[in-house]
């Protein structure tokens, strides 16, 4: 009889990359998955999971979260793996050691960041290595005006030197500012190409949101793809066509058809979350989405914002301060069509853009657990993944369970693997592979996470292991397992 570290009996196992689907025992040893099958095993921590699917754990491509707190709310929701991508960071190394340093509770990484590359180097801010810099210059105009050639250089130098600190990609704002020169998205482009990574776009605008914007924020993506060879990544496709979705997936579609390498995400909800001095949230531009004030709420005091006055008011005061926009309305039917179309088209992965918990009042040790009752963020935060598997993959959902596993392990994993080799061994089930690993009840897994109600776990998450530590037992954080580690790119 074999002895291993911790042993799943006698679960459904469910492997997006081979097809397997059977019941089985999973048996882990030293971070990996040992083996998979019925024979005589022994181990330390012997779980029975019988009723229950055991997969391979979610891997989100766009999340804003990187405190630990926050990360033990992803981890009850299923995921495993959270990066910093589509916003990122600059300088990437003080990143990396400040999480390694205090500890994570699942695995992390980040993109080069040239929203905050820019914010250094044409709007002379300071960078702290985090988000935060970006969402407390988020209206600042200097930042978003032109740039010179040198200033262009020194951006393209900072972002070299985060690809060679092993930043996963270079992610880009350029919906934030849309008055950026084409020509400097397609120089960045090229540096993600010559450098094989690839690149995470907010869009700038669709030219039938704002018909007088440089460039249609699709074709700019898909243009860049065709031209410099980049593998150009669509972030929350969903929030930025709105109702002219068709139209961006037939132009995505169409690119890859023709060879491009471009790749799409979503997420399963209706409103979106940002900072409240945002420029696509001037009072002025509103109707260009369809918005009024009422559309938003501000999140941390739960206002929903009744006139223009009153918005102008916020944006000045607190321009980071997150807002909710309804964009759709999640009860009606003809616009849950709208929000599924980009999740289900060919490929498309779940990705949550998952956003930093915020408190009201006093901010608590980042340890403490329990959340207190003070935090609020967008429920996709809290109820992504769960949430997709109850909208797309049970009961008469359009993907079927196997492929909506697929799209939130295997699938996001692959887009990272060309050049993150830890990323092979993710996403998947089978001997050899890190075991980060989530089980699930298929009969009452669902999301519980609210406008009203932001953290609230999902539910029928049962055990989640990361790295082969269990991360959630019996649905319930181990609050003494910090098992994440860093995901790096290897130099070319």
């Amino acid at each position: 009889m074999t002895s291993f570290d911790l042993v799943l009996r006698g679960g459904r196992v469910i492997d997006p990359e081979s097809g397997l689907d059977a019941v089985s025992d999973v048996a882990v040893s030293r971070g990996r998955i040992a083996q998979i099958g019925n024979g005589p095993v022994t181990a330390p921590v012997d779980l029975d999971v019988t009723g229950h699917i055991v997969t391979a754990g979610f891997v989100d491509v766009h999340s804003h979260v990187t405190d630990v707190a926050g990360m033990r709310l992803r981890a009850l929701d299923g995921v495993t793996t959270a990066f910093e991508l589509e916003g990122g960071v600059t300088p990437v190394e003080p990143a990396y050691r400040r999480a390694a340093a205090e500890g994570r509770p699942i695995n992390y990484g980040f993109a080069a960041s040239w929203a905050l590359a820019r914010m250094a180097t044409v709007g002379g801010v300071d960078l702290d290595a985090g988000l935060g810099t970006f969402m407390a210059n988020i209206a600042t105009p200097a930042w978003q005006g032109p740039a010179t050639p040198v200033q262009i250089s020194q951006l393209l130098d900072r972002l070299s030197a985060d690809l060679a600190d092993g930043a996963l990609g270079i992610g880009m704002l350029v919906g934030y500012a849309p008055g950026v020169d084409p020509a400097e998205y397609l120089r960045v482009a090229r540096l993600a190409s010559g450098a094989g990574v690839p690149t995470f776009t907010h869009a700038r605008d669709l030219i039938e949101i704002v018909p007088a914007t440089l460039i249609d924020g699709a074709e700019e993506i898909v243009r860049a793809a065709a031209e410099t060879g980049a593998h150009m990544h669509y972030c929350h496709l969903n929030s930025t066509s709105l109702r002219h979705v068709d139209r961006v997936l037939d132009v995505v579609g169409r690119a890859q058809a023709a060879g491009s390498r471009v790749t799409t995400e979503a997420y399963p909800y209706g409103s979106g979350m940002t900072g409240i001095g945002a420029a696509f949230l001037a009072p002025e531009r509103l109707p260009e989405r369809g918005l009024t004030p009422a559309d938003l709420t501000y999140a941390p005091t739960g206002e929903q914002v009744a006139t223009e006055e009153r918005l102008r008011q916020l944006r000045a005061d607190d321009p980071g301060g997150l807002v909710i926009i309804r964009h759709l309305d999640e009860d009606s039917p003809a616009d849950r069509d709208v929000m599924l179309r980009s999740l289900v088209f060919p490929d498309a992965v779940v990705a949550s853009d998952a956003m930093p918990l915020t408190w009201s009042g006093v901010v608590p040790d980042q340890m403490a657990w329990p959340l207190p009752g003070t935090a609020f963020t967008h429920p996709r935060t809290a109820g992504t993944f769960s949430r997709a598997l109850r909208l797309l993959g049970t009961g008469d959902g359009p993907l079927g369970l196997t492929e909506t596993l697929r799209r939130c392990s295997l699938r996001p994993a692959q887009l990272l693997e060309d050049r993150v080799p830890a990323m092979r061994r993710k996403g998947r089930v089978r001997a050899g592979a890190d075991a980060d690993i989530v089980v699930f009840d298929p009969a009452s897994v669902r999301d519980r996470a609210t406008y009203a109600d932001s953290t609230r776990p999902s539910a029928g998450i049962r055990h989640v292991l990361v790295n082969g530590e269990l991360l959630v037992r019996d649905g319930a954080i181990v609050t003494t397992a910090l098992p994440g580690q860093p995901v790096r790119a290897s130099a070319r």
